[in-house]
């Protein structure tokens, strides 16, 4: 391919019409234009392949065209056609990662002093500025301290803070964010369908994410697919191309995860080091699933109708409660930034798909309607009235759940309360939290754990449970724990999280009824904050 054919040359955009993205700026820069209020010096921030020297080159043909200062420079006249093919005598270019001494800078801030030869203003454009010698600043601020009326600075970094302050005061500053992959997307479909490519939506949007917010990176991989490909764009082979991971063992985990299939996971986990995938990218990429998944569940506009695995997305967003999510997310997170202290890769996966499994948000899903029965709520007091300046964020005093006594009496033995008075950690407190007492008589504490919940009841968990009891009760307690429903009795796990729950109603309700609360409403047309209010931790 050509230079003259790259996507990203080619399809560079010419004026602040043909930008994707950075709307905020493009429109700060027009009304400038527009306005006549111009500044001598600019700086672009943001990463890289965002539009920064694009943009600079556009702003350049704004403050040059023949046709007078604009916005929208004509693109025609020789000012404009000059400066898109690089040969505008006005326009200074320098990369300061290859040009860093101050030699280097006196000679262009000399050269600043002449007048223009043929346009409007000079404008230098100094890419990648941070790279700059403290003495080449130096030199560079008495200029923009005292600019020539001719002159324009556009300078252009990836990393703002290795900047001197006195340059970033003298400087207009602007922003430029990531472009986000739908935008991406979009574009990319644009340019195929103007080259004629054949392409699969799904395989565009491999590139999208793979380009992490960089048009140009979006587009440099795109003329490496159409390479690889050789003709059209296919989804399977821009994964094989990307390295990345088959989205079908991602689903079919998940799928398994939800029905606590352990074994169906291992096997997917065999069947993916089989192919040789990068257990580090799939954790990446889980993570990126529950993510979206999270996004459909809460946000579900945000899952564009175009995209293309949007039912898959909801289908997967029906299987878990939020909570279950964020923790699977927040797993795959740490699974993925351990996975090098793991004794191989395939370890390193396989024990982050475990504790998955192990672990489960208190109260997840549906609660037993007889829950909150047990779960006595006494009054809560509100906290003295805050200032109207600052947003109504309340906190409350809990309601107490006050337990009967734990000491069997007649056999009976209230295992909830017995729970919150064990001195437990870790797993043992996990597995004392998510089972339900059966039976307690001679000596023997036998309890029901849920199937889906199996993998807490380890060895190690159930030895320091049972030790714990026996320190409290004073004398040699076995502990039994079967597999079963456990019939319609309630987790310490579920009560807690009622507990909690009904906490929060509570502060709820009575931060909502508050004469002040009330009052600021009505007058002021106050709004609470959402989630601020918080009950008071009990000590």
């Amino acid at each position: 391919m050509s230079a003259s054919s790259v996507l990203a040359r080619k399809w560079r955009p010419r004026s602040f019409a043909q930008l994707a993205g950075q709307e905020h700026v493009v429109r700060a820069l027009s009304n400038a234009l527009e306005q006549n209020r111009l500044h001598h010096a600019y700086l672009f921030t943001g990463t890289r392949g965002v539009g920064k020297t694009t943009i600079a080159r556009i702003f350049a043909k704004s403050l040059n065209c023949e046709s007078g200062v604009t916005a929208t420079p004509c693109g025609v006249c020789s000012a404009c056609t000059e400066i898109d093919s690089g040969r505008f005598v006005d326009l200074i270019e320098l990369d300061a990662a290859s040009n860093t001494q101050v030699d280097n800078m006196r000679e262009l801030l000399e050269s600043a002093l002449y007048a223009p030869t043929v346009g409007r203003f000079k404008v230098y454009i100094i890419d990648e500025v941070h790279m700059l010698s403290k003495s080449a600043f130096n030199a560079m601020l008495k200029t923009l301290e005292e600019p020539p009326a001719h002159v324009k600075f556009i300078l252009a970094t990836t990393d703002p803070q290795k900047i001197p302050v006195t340059v970033l005061s003298r400087c207009l500053q602007f922003n430029l964010k990531q472009l986000p992959p739908q935008l991406i997307l979009q574009h990319l479909q644009h340019v195929l369908g103007q080259e004629g490519i054949a392409n699969e939506p799904a395989a565009l949007m491999l590139i999208a994410r793979a380009a992490q917010g960089s048009m140009r990176d979006a587009l440099s991989l795109m003329d490496q697919a159409i390479a690889f490909a050789a003709g059209s764009v296919g989804e399977a082979v821009v994964r094989t191309m990307l390295g990345a991971v088959d989205q079908g063992y991602l689903h079919d985990l998940l799928q398994a995860l939800a029905a606590g299939d352990g074994a169906g996971m291992l096997q997917l986990a065999d069947a993916m080091q089989s192919r040789s995938i990068a257990f580090e990218v799939a954790l990446q990429e889980m993570a990126s699933l529950l993510h979206r998944i999270a996004l459909a569940q809460t946000v579900p506009q945000a899952i564009a109708d175009d995209e293309p695995e949007r039912v898959r997305l909801l289908e997967l967003a029906q299987l878990f409660s939020p909570e279950t999510v964020q923790l699977y997310y927040q797993i795959a997170i740490h699974g993925r930034n351990e996975i090098d202290l793991a004794p191989d890769e395939y370890a390193g996966f396989t024990m982050t798909l475990l504790r998955m499994l192990a672990f489960k948000p208190a109260g997840a899903g549906a609660l037993p309607e007889r829950a909150a029965l047990a779960v006595p709520v006494s009054r809560p007091a509100v906290a003295a009235p805050m200032p109207l300046a600052a947003p109504v964020v309340r906190e409350i005093a809990p309601s107490s759940y006050v337990a009967p006594s734990a000491e069997p009496s007649g056999g009976e033995l209230d295992w909830v309360a017995l729970v919150a008075r064990l001195n437990l950690q870790a797993m043992a407190l996990e597995l004392a939290k998510h089972c339900v007492l059966d039976s307690y008589a001679e000596g023997v504490i036998t309890l029901s754990l849920a199937p889906q919940q199996k993998l807490l009841s380890s060895r190690m968990a159930q030895d320091r449970l049972q030790a714990a009891l026996s320190d409290h009760f004073g004398r040699e307690v076995r502990l039994q724990v079967n597999l079963g429903a456990g019939g319609d009795k309630v987790t310490p796990a579920v009560v807690e999280q009622q507990v909690r729950q009904s906490r929060q109603q509570q502060a709820e309700a009575s931060i909502g009824g508050d004469d002040f609360v009330r009052e600021a409403r009505e007058r002021l047309d106050a709004q609470l904050v959402e989630n601020s209010i918080k009950p008071i931790q009990q000590q």
